[in-house]
């Protein structure tokens, strides 16, 4: 049997090909003109389960993930399209694939690995950080972004969205990274602490550069969220104090997650991506 939207692995098992699925359910449509990123994430999925029935909830679970940041990611590359003076949005791997540090030119990220090491080796602890979903860079870095033509989207371009960032390795410096988004379908409790503790660790090793290279006036970096919805719960849970901020009375606290943004259509991302990129 012929399948499109799932493979069959050697052990018999299946496994979903996340790229066919998501190109079908958006049908040719721009991602920043789709009335509703669940409709497409819904439909995805019921193709998934038009070839496989007795798919795990589990296995679901993460190519939905996977969906929605590449409706973000092909949004934010039509948005640039249309507005040529904004930062860039870079898909970022797992940690345990690419260190994000490495973004940094060579020096920044040697203070990073500098004071890992430090804190390893003083102390029963460990500097442990993990990826932020997506990476705002400048502008003015040259790179070779997917081309986005309307209704063209291909798995080839996908895959192009997700080596982005190799183009990046060891050319930033400090102030050509403006923020980091956290980005979550879902929220529940832990994935709120997730986020606030991932902001206030990026914000605070940004600190720790701007003073290894006594930079005064540093513009600091933005840390964001984005999710499907938003309870007043989740709200308040992301008005954490970035605590590095709370550590010297001469400073203002500031906040680890700068704002949470609920992004589930083409017309909530582009509100989203004018604040992030632009403003």
């Amino acid at each position: 049997m012929t399948y499109k939207y799932t493979h069959e692995n050697v052990d018999g098992s299946r496994r979903i090909d996340s790229k066919a699925t998501l190109i079908d359910a958006l049908d040719g449509r721009d991602v920043l003109s789709v009335s509703s990123f669940g409709e497409i994430i819904d439909f995805a999925e019921s193709l998934v389960r038009s070839e496989y029935p007795d798919v795990s909830r589990g296995a679901l679970s993460n190519v939905r993930g996977s969906w929605y940041e590449w409706l973000l990611a092909i949004g934010a590359l039509e948005f640039c399209y249309e507005h040529i003076d904004a930062y860039y949005l870079v898909l970022l791997p797992n940690i345990s694939q690419y260190d994000c540090a490495r973004l940094y030119v060579e020096k920044i990220h040697d203070y990073i690995q500098d004071l890992r090491t430090k804190v390893d080796e003083s102390a029963d602890v460990k500097l442990i950080t993990s990826n932020p979903d997506f990476v705002i860079v400048d502008n003015s870095l040259q790179m070779n972004m997917p081309q986005i033509i309307s209704g063209s989207v291909t798995a080839k371009m996908i895959e192009q969205i997700d080596q982005v960032y190799l183009q990046l390795e060891h050319r930033c410096q400090l102030d050509q990274i403006k923020g980091y988004v956290a980005v979550k379908l879902s929220l529940r409790p832990d994935r709120r602490l997730q986020i606030a503790h991932e902001g206030s660790l990026m914000k605070a090793l940004y600190r720790h550069v701007q003073t290894r290279e006594w930079i005064i006036d540093a513009p600091g970096i933005k840390y964001y969220a984005v999710t499907s919805k938003a309870t007043d719960a989740d709200k308040n849970a992301l008005k954490t104090v970035a605590t590095h901020s709370i550590t010297d009375v001469g400073s203002k606290p500031k906040a680890a997650v700068d704002s949470l943004m609920c992004v589930f259509s083409g017309a909530e991302l582009q509100i989203a991506l004018k604040r992030m990129l632009i403003e």
